[in-house]
């Protein structure tokens, strides 16, 4: 069990928040109700509700506490129901403040630095996390919480350049494959955290997301010290998930060379498919807002190439010609509509085995010896040999476990000991 604020997961995967109205609180129950973490995403949440367009901030706040009430009741108390919020939008403090109002586990923090999150808050009783894109960004963030506000991160969630939507990279570095990957990026949060660790006297979990798809995934960045990691892309294609099947099949048929890095209107680069909207933005073509919700802190609609609001909303609803499809770069690896449970279990069960494996950090070159060990009384009272990763059970010793070896195991030579089958 993995504790973080006052709650435990049992299962240590978070699930990215995805707006517009992608991860509401179908997936997001669904997730907590594996033992993991749900992610309600708070950029418009009520989209669908019929005021809408004439008091966007109304509907907001009553479909956001609507749909954390029904991620709730699928949880059942199992996992955690969190809410993702972006520093970036206008309605940043007050969707959180009704989030809390509503019962929400936690608070992931992104799309900005989230200086002011334990203040607006408020509570200890809901845990609190940044996203983060660097160890300078973590240091940054917790050393203001600590001094202004006496607290610091229940976790922390590093998003890397591999990630879908909004990217905490400069738009250049993306484009040239220069950014740092999660595997530098990892030890430097990491070291950055352990004086909070030690200030307040609790442990700071670390989440890793941006390119983590399979168990092998999170076995690598678990044993190089991660909690744990964050999914989204991957959890699109799921009966589970809240967007329109219009919307899964775009991302069903999307192969790798459909991605782009695209400038997004929060004032951020982003990656998302090549439909036609951002074909044409690419070749200078400008669609002037509709109608302006006044969304984000920045965005000036009379300059914005586009409106990031109803292009997501379009998105959403499967529209391919006016729709931004917002995706991971693993985008091109989903081939079917899979139950959300049976993913995540896969994951799990991977995650064992591949973990296991690199902890024991044994060699090719060296076997282990049956006289180091296996005592002699196994060897003579049983009848069989397990391999203590996979379950594979052999009538001889054999010097390499095959079926580790078959599936590229970290080190397919383990230790073994005698058991009854």
């Amino acid at each position: 069990m993995l504790t973080l604020g006052r709650k435990t997961l049992s299962v240590p995967i978070l699930q990215g928040g995805m707006g517009v109205g992608v991860s509401l609180g179908g997936l997001a129950g669904a997730v907590a109700a594996c033992g993991g973490m749900g992610c309600i995403s708070t950029a418009d949440a009520g989209y669908r509700e019929p005021d809408f367009a004439r008091d966007p901030a109304s509907a907001n706040h009553r479909a956001l506490t609507a749909e954390i009430r029904k991620a709730k009741e699928i949880a059942k108390g199992a996992g955690m129901v969190a809410i993702n919020a972006m520093v970036a939008t206008q309605d940043y403090a007050a969707a959180i403040r009704t989030a809390v109002e509503a019962g929400v586990d936690a608070v992931v923090s992104g799309a900005g630095l989230p200086l002011e999150l334990p203040g607006i808050v408020g509570t200890t009783d809901v845990a609190i996390a940044p996203i983060v894109s660097s160890g300078r960004a973590a240091k940054l963030i917790l050393r203001r919480w600590a001094k202004e506000f006496g607290r610091t991160a229940d976790f922390v969630v590093i998003e890397g350049c591999k990630a879908g939507g909004h990217l905490g990279f400069a738009e250049d570095d993306l484009l040239a494959g220069k950014c740092q990957t999660l595997d530098d990026i990892l030890p430097e949060v990491l070291a950055e955290v352990k004086p909070f660790e030690a200030q307040f006297g609790h442990s700071i979990p670390v989440f890793v997301a941006g390119g983590v798809y399979t168990g092998a995934d999170m076995a690598h960045f678990t044993a190089m010290g991660a909690a744990g990691v964050q999914l989204a892309t991957r959890f699109i294609t799921t009966y589970e998930c809240d967007a329109s099947q219009g919307y899964k099949d775009v991302l069903l048929n999307a192969r790798p060379e459909d991605v782009r890095i695209i400038h997004s209107p929060v004032g951020m680069p982003g990656r998302a498919l090549n439909t036609p909207l951002v074909q044409a933005l690419a070749e200078g073509t400008r669609f002037p807002p509709r109608h302006c919700a006044r969304c984000l802190k920045t965005c000036d609609p009379a300059k914005v190439p586009y409106c990031i609001t109803h292009a997501l909303i379009e998105a959403v609803k499967g529209n391919v010609e006016e729709g931004l499809f917002f995706c991971g770069a693993n985008v091109g690896r989903l081939d079917e509509i899979a139950v959300l449970f049976e993913q995540i279990s896969q994951i799990e069960k991977d995650h064992e085995f591949r973990f296991m494996s690199a902890l024991a950090g044994l060699k090719r070159n060296h076997p282990a010896k049956e006289s180091e060990h296996m005592s002699q009384e196994q060897v003579v009272t049983v009848d069989g040999y397990r391999c203590v990763f996979c379950g594979a059970v052999f009538d001889h010793r054999p010097d390499v476990c095959g079926v580790c070896e078959a599936i590229g195991a970290f080190e397919p030579t383990t230790y073994r000991k005698k058991v009854s089958r």
